[in-house]
C-alpha cells in the first residue's frame, strides 16, 4: 500500500512519517514541495496522496486522477483549499486530519492577551531600550466582553480557557452546543458586533461567511474593538480591516491567518517582493500582531496529523469505515 506525501517537512514530520508508516505497513513516496503539475507524477501507483494547505484546483485534481489517485487527505482541519467539486468529478475522495483543539485555543488566548496589553509595542520598545510607559497602557480581560464566533472543538476550548479570566463571554454558532452554556451565552451575531470588546474567530471558511468581518460589520462594532483570527484568512476583508485600524475603529488585531496566504506561508521569502500588499501594511502597524498560520503548530499536533492522515489512507485502501473522510 503506497502513499504519496507532499509538503513533507524534514525537520519535524519526517521521523514520524517513518515511524508510523512502518507501524501501519505503508510504503511512502515523499516530496518536500507542494504538489504541482510537474511533480504530480510522483503519485503514479499511489492510491492515496497526503498534503497540507496547498491549493488543489481542478487541473491538479485531474492530473492526480490520471496518475490513479483515488483518495486525497490533508494534514489540516480545514479543507477549503481543495476543490471538492473537481474531486467528485474525477472520483477522488477527500479526508482531513483534525488535531486536538488546545494548541490553537492556547494561541488564540495568547493573541487576545498580547493585543489588549499592547505587547507588540512593548517588545519593540524594549528591543530599542526605550523603557517609557506612555502609550502602552493595557486593559484587563476581566473587564471585557469577548465574542467567540464558532463553537466547535476549538471555539469551545477557547471559551473554557477564557472563563478562568472572569470575562463576560458571548458566543455564536449556527449549531449551538450544550457544553457552552456553563461559561458563555449564545447570542445573535448582531449582539456580538454591538457588545464585544474582543472578537475571536473559530469558524471554517464557507461561501456564506466569506468576509464575515467587512466594512459593514466593522461599522457596527464597538470603537476600539480587538479582532483575533486563528481560523481562516478569508473570514476578514483585509482592506476593510486596514481602513478600520487606520481610523482607530479597530483598536488592535491578532492575525495568525490572512487572505492570499497560500504559496506564501511555510516558505523562505526574505529575498522576494511579495504580491500581498495588505499583509505588508498589517505587519507594519504597531497594534497588529501577525504570525504565519502556525497556531496549530505544537509537538502534539505534528505527531497527531501525521499518524491520522496515514491511518485514514490505510482505512481507505482497505475499504473500511473511515472517520476522517469528509467528501
Amino acid at each position: 500500500m503506497k502513499v504519496a506525501v507532499y509538503n513533507m517537512r524534514p525537520f519535524d514530520e519526517k521521523e514520524w512519517f517513518e515511524v508510523y508508516s512502518a507501524q501501519l505497513g505503508l510504503t511512502l513516496v515523499t516530496c518536500p514541495d507542494a504538489p504541482d503539475l510537474e511533480n504530480v507524477k510522483l503519485a503514479e501507483g499511489c492510491p492515496c496522496v497526503d498534503i497540507i494547505t496547498s491549493p488543489i484546483d481542478r487541473k491538479l485534481m485531474s492530473a492526480f486522477a490520471s496518475c490513479g489517485v483515488q483518495y486525497l487527505v490533508t494534514r489540516t482541519i480545514g479543507y477549503d483549499h481543495i476543490d471538492l467539486e473537481a474531486a467528485r468529478e474525477f472520483g477522488i475522495r477527500v479526508g482531513n486530519a483534525p488535531y486536538g483543539p488546545n494548541g490553537v485555543a492556547d494561541y488564540a488566548v495568547m493573541l487576545i492577551l498580547m493585543s489588549i496589553r499592547k505587547m507588540k509595542r512593548i517588545m519593540q520598545r524594549t528591543n530599542m531600550q526605550d523603557y517609557t510607559l506612555a502609550g502602552i497602557q493595557g486593559r484587563e480581560l476581566k473587564d471585557l466582553t469577548v465574542g467567540v464566533i464558532g463553537t466547535g472543538r476549538i471555539g469551545r476550548t477557547v471559551i473554557t480557557d477564557l472563563s478562568g479570566f472572569g470575562c463576560r463571554i458571548l458566543a455564536y454558532d449556527i449549531h449551538e452546543s450544550p457544553e457552552v452554556s456553563g461559561h458563555a451565552q449564545y447570542v445573535p451575531l448582531s449582539r456580538i458586533w454591538k457588545e464585544a470588546d474582543v472578537i475571536t474567530l473559530h469558524t471554517p471558511l464557507t461561501e456564506e461567511n466569506f468576509h464575515l468581518i467587512n466594512e459593514e460589520t466593522i461599522a457596527r462594532m464597538k470603537d476600539g474593538v480587538v479582532i483575533v483570527n486563528t481560523a481562516r484568512g478569508g473570514l476578514i476583508d483585509s482592506k476593510a480591516l486596514i481602513t478600520a485600524l487606520e481610523q482607530k475603529k479597530v483598536g488592535a488585531a491578532g492575525l495568525d491567518v490572512v487572505e492570499k496566504e497560500f504559496g506564501l506561508y511555510y516558505y523562505d521569502h526574505k529575498n522576494d517582493i511579495l504580491d500581498n500588499r495588505e499583509l505588508a501594511v498589517l505587519r507594519s502597524l504597531p497594534n497588529v500582531t501577525v504570525s504565519h498560520h502556525m497556531a496549530f503548530y505544537t509537538d502534539n499536533e505534528v505527531k497527531t496529523v501525521v499518524l491520522d492522515s496515514l491511518r485514514s489512507c490505510k482505512l481507505f485502501m482497505e475499504g473500511k469505515e473511515n472517520p476522517w473522510e469528509v467528501a
